[in-house]
């Protein structure tokens, strides 16, 4: 994508007439709006790249070389060899809710792109150390930055983009800079906490994970960042603690659908759409979501389930896994589940924004997080 500063690119997320804030007016919340056909959100999503990216690159071109080396081939702007390459930085959605909570709350987007970037940099830093201490090989069809760089170094260029993150915020001369910054950093700490919590559920039995603590595990490691997302936008837009509780509320539903619908597509996902291995997760023997709801069925086939956790994935047990998981009804559970999820984010969502014309984006965006086949 090409470099555009956010004033050569406008569009509804940056500039334009502002919807009226509808927050304040508590009373009936509405029914969700029409469903969307996915181009707004794409829309939605280029504008934001385009509106992020210039920052996204000053700030990480502001570290030392040795890590901006590091941090620029994890976005895919340089290869292995500092060569320049044209590579995929994400979708943007995390900055993209930054953005569209700002407009929806009758804020400005332009005046949140400095909040939007220190979330993009916050997501990114979880990713770098996400790689190494699941040993995963691969990232945006390209080899991570630990296979290349190795461990350390991978480990550091992710504590720098924290860092960068805050001083982002520190700089900002907004009046909310201050409540996001200290909102983000409470942030970081609940994500470190859920990733602890998931390597630590590795270690025990399969019936010592209960649901309640998957849940848990969820909701910090995917959805508070996104509620963060959408709080840091209310606060760009100087919204009432009401209603940046609300839009936090609603991207940590939309953060738990996400992660329910993740979890169903890769044990059930096509590998040829999703570019994961079939299975991998359940030959890992990770307690995802649908798992542990199936393990906790109390039935035959929760039982077969757990003895085949018991023991070391053998070549031939995917099968017979996969099988058990859906008998024991931990697929209908988890697509349950995200659908009781998407109508809480809405509620949520609602609360503080009652018009749905000035929600459009947000739900537009919610469609797209959460409308994906296996």
């Amino acid at each position: 994508m090409g470099e555009f500063t956010s004033e050569q690119k406008q569009g509804p997320i940056l500039e334009g007439p502002r919807p009226a804030v509808p927050g304040r007016r508590r009373g009936r919340v509405p029914g969700p709006a029409a469903p969307l056909d996915g181009h707004e959100a794409a829309a939605i999503l280029e504008r934001t790249r385009a509106a992020v990216d210039p920052e996204l690159r000053r700030a990480v071109d502001s570290l030392p070389g040795s890590m901006r080396r590091i941090a620029r081939y994890h976005f895919g702007w340089e290869h292995a060899d500092g060569t320049p390459a044209v590579g995929n930085a994400g979708k943007a959605i995390r900055p993209a809710l930054v953005l569209t909570a700002a407009r929806a709350l009758g804020g400005r987007g332009v005046a949140a792109v400095r909040a939007a970037v220190a979330v993009e940099l916050v997501h990114n830093f979880t990713l770098l150390h996400d790689d190494v201490m699941d040993r995963d090989t691969t990232r945006r069809h390209r080899p991570t930055a630990w296979t290349v760089f190795g461990d350390t170094d991978a480990i550091l260029a992710g504590d720098a983009l924290q860092a960068l993150a805050q001083r982002l915020l520190a700089e900002d001369p907004h009046p909310a800079s201050g409540a996001a910054a200290a909102r983000l950093a409470a942030c970081v700490v609940e994500l470190c906490a859920g990733q602890q919590a998931d390597t630590a559920m590795e270690r025990r039995g399969p019936h010592e994970v209960t649901l309640d603590e998957v849940l848990a595990m969820a909701e910090a490691k995917t959805g508070a960042l996104l509620g963060c997302a959408c709080a840091l936008g209310a606060l760009y837009a100087g919204a009432d603690e009401a209603d940046v509780e609300a839009l936090d509320a609603f991207g940590r539903e939309l953060g738990l659908a996400f992660q329910l619908i993740d979890d169903v597509i890769g044990i059930w996902g096509d590998p040829r759409r999703t570019g994961k291995p079939a299975g991998a997760d359940l030959m890992a023997r990770k307690k995802s979501l649908p798992v542990v709801a199936a393990l906790a069925a109390g039935t035959p086939a929760a039982a077969d389930l757990a003895e085949l956790y018991r023991s070391p994935y053998d070549e031939g047990d995917l099968e017979r896994t996969v099988l058990a998981v859906e008998r024991a009804g931990g697929r209908a559970w988890a697509q349950s589940q995200a659908d009781g999820r998407i109508g809480r984010a809405m509620r949520e969502l609602f609360r503080a924004v009652s018009d749905p014309e000035a929600a459009g984006g947000l739900l537009a965006l919610a469609q797209f997080v959460t409308r994906r086949s296996t």
